[in-house]
């Protein structure tokens, strides 16, 4: 018994294709003896199994070819079912698939909550500092709930980018800390990225601070990157479980105000944390503070009160002296007392003040407190050359921009000496040669070094020395000099280290290269805290030693020698917390340049005593001009107008 396949039975699309297919329905048909029996419509399709009928007839599969009256039925088109997508990796393995979801989870909230927490002073990096509640994810975790879906995910990008941001602020506050004993400014510190890079390069090769760089700009855009995809799918999983996710905040948040009302802390640190906000509005503060600084500052940098004072006037108790002005890079207060490094530079300092007074010259020495701490030397040198407070690079700007009365300018405004610099850390163009009144500068193209680098340092302080008597000094003249020498070999890293050598073996440097073969790597040397504090003792002792035996050689009755530390070495070798303070000593033939500063009460030494006067950096020039001058403003007599 033959029958159709019901059209019921098929997809909708098959249906339809059926229908058209047929010829028009006439009505209903008369029953014919021969017609074979309806089978009944019970929605179920009928198996094609292949298998005889249970009277023993071959059963008629579904896509019969023939109508009941044996006409060939229409051809239907074939149905392409698709292939069940195979699975895929979570379904073949589902722990795993729930272990990774958590653990990115897990990984997501460490990152927010560790760039909310962290603090911007390296003091206060420890565990504690990250066991605490930061309202600000409080706040950002209820903003994020009520938000729409598109907003939402527009805000969580947002707010993970900005708290990126703030955290890579806050490392560079860490960075700065350490080097220069200051935070990051975001007015003016950027240009201060370049020097480091080149220090860095001096310090490791070209490569190794290539590395380091590309290193650093990947770490900034993964965390830029990272954090922000963390915060959206922190911000996903609270819309998804918005129930559980609002009663954690509304818990979170009881427990901040609990503990803030309490003043809970956890090793001295709050455990209500409102750091990231507080760090906001530091900043925010901190750049309103710089531009009213810089108004202020030009204002101050304005008045000089020995501005009108008459050439004929100034420097009058020095008249005839060669005068010296010589910077030591890194020369702190630790150098001479530390207890790992002060021994041997005490050793040279007494021994030197002996060598000195048996060559006829007397010292003095007392403190002075540096405008700048572990770094940005030129802060130091104008700060005591100008008499005013230079501690960041806009003010540096500003007063090298104008007129204002320097130490050294006094000398070439009376027009008694030849002014010249000595400047073997300058490598390129230095226009602020002409606001410190120097009429000449060496730099360091200009000394005839041929010799190798030592790390940063382009020359060895000895070889600056010989080339300032080979230039300058040692040539006839018809007016005395006034000459500011800096010394760089005690420069961070402070290896290698160069020697000292007999004067008449220095030549044009090319003996160095030996040496500097021979020195310490400075990777080496950093890898550990006590090596690079003996590291830098042993770079002080070398420049004083190569200071003092210049004067004992090419020094004479007229020579007047003022020495100083510009500023502290980096907090790994002066330690946490150490004050900025550093030796200052002046050094003469004639007594009665001596007999001058009689009132500034000075150690009696090269080594200032621990109860020597300690003054700011930005007073010695008004002390040093009048202590061999006249007082601020004094005026020329008529007659002599």
């Amino acid at each position: 018994m033959s029958h159709t396949t019901s059209s019921h039975h098929l997809p909708q699309e098959e249906r339809n294709t059926a229908t058209e297919d047929l010829p028009p329905d006439d009505g209903p048909k008369a029953s014919s003896p021969d017609a074979p029996e309806a089978i009944p419509d019970t929605g179920e399709a009928t198996p094609d199994t292949g298998e005889a009928t249970p009277d023993g007839a071959e059963a008629i599969p579904d896509t019969a070819d023939v109508t009941p009256d044996g006409a060939e039925a229409p051809q239907e088109p074939d149905t392409v079912i698709p292939a069940a997508p195979a699975p895929g990796w979570r379904e073949r393995h589902p722990v795993a698939a729930r272990t990774l979801a958590w653990t990115t989870t897990v990984l997501a909230g460490a990152l927010v909550l560790a760039t909310l927490l962290l603090p911007n002073d390296p003091a206060r990096l420890t565990p504690a500092e990250f066991l605490r509640i930061p309202v600000e994810g409080i706040a950002g975790a209820a903003l994020l709930l009520v938000l729409p879906r598109t907003v939402r995910r527009v805000a969580a990008v947002l707010a993970g980018t900005v708290l990126a941001l703030l955290a890579v602020l806050d490392f560079l506050d860490i960075g700065f800390i350490e080097a220069l004993g200051r935070g990051f400014n975001v007015v003016f510190d950027w240009p201060l990225l370049g020097d480091g890079a080149s220090f860095l390069q001096d310090s490791i090769g070209r490569a190794g601070a290539t590395g380091v760089e590309i290193a650093a700009v990947v770490l900034v855009a993964a965390l830029l990157v990272l954090t922000a995809l963390a915060v959206v799918r922190l911000s996903n999983l609270m819309a998804r479980h918005r129930a559980a996710a609002a009663g954690t905040t509304l818990v979170l948040g009881t427990a901040w105000v609990l503990c803030a009302a309490l003043g809970l802390q956890v090793a001295g640190a709050p455990v209500a944390s409102r750091s990231t906000s507080d760090l906001v509005q530091a900043r925010m503060d901190g750049v309103s503070a710089t531009l009213k600084d810089e108004r202020e500052f030009a204002r101050v940098a304005a008045s000089d009160p020995y501005g009108n004072t008459p050439a004929s006037k100034l420097l009058t108790g020095l008249r005839g002296k060669d005068v010296i002005f010589t910077f030591i890079e890194s020369y702190g207060r630790s150098a001479v007392q530390d207890r790992l490094m002060a021994p041997g530079v005490d050793a040279v300092l007494a021994k030197g003040t002996e060598r000195l007074r048996a060559a006829g010259y007397s010292a003095r020495s007392g403190w002075l407190t540096s405008a700048t701490y572990g770094g940005s030397s030129w802060l130091g040198h104008s700060t005591f050359l100008s008499g005013l407070w230079i501690d960041n690079q806009q003010r540096y700007r500003t007063v090298t921009a104008g007129d204002h009365l320097t130490l050294t300018k006094a000398f070439q405004r009376t027009g008694a000496w030849r002014t010249v610099g000595i400047m073997p850390g300058v490598t390129k163009g230095w226009p602020e040669a002409k606001f410190y009144g120097l009429d000449h500068v060496y730099d360091s193209r200009e000394l005839g070094y041929q010799g190798p680098k030592f790390s940063w340092s382009t020359m060895p302080d000895q070889y600056s020395l010989s080339a300032f008597q080979r230039l300058e000094h040692g040539r006839p003249h018809d007016k005395p000099l006034m000459s500011e020498i800096i010394l760089t070999s005690s420069h961070n890293p402070w290896a290698p280290l160069p020697k000292t050598l007999p004067w008449n073996k220095v030549g044009d440097g090319s003996v160095y290269r030996s040496i500097e073969k021979a020195g310490n790597n400075p990777v080496d040397v950093w890898q550990q805290t006590d090596r690079v504090r003996t590291e830098y003792g042993k770079s002080i002792q070398y420049s004083l030693n190569s200071l003092i035996s210049y004067v004992e050689k090419y020094g004479n009755k007229n020579t007047v020698l003022v020495f100083l530390g510009d500023h502290q070495p980096v907090a790994k070798v002066s330690g946490d917390h150490a004050s900025r303070d550093v030796p200052v000593a002046l050094v003469a033939h004639d007594p009665d340049v001596l007999k001058r500063i009689a009132d500034w009460h000075w150690t009696p030494s090269l080594n200032p005593g621990h109860r020597a006067p300690v003054w700011r950096m930005d007073t010695f020039r008004d002390r040093f001009l009048k202590a061999y001058g006249p007082h601020p403003g004094a005026t020329a007599p008529a007659a002599s107008r």
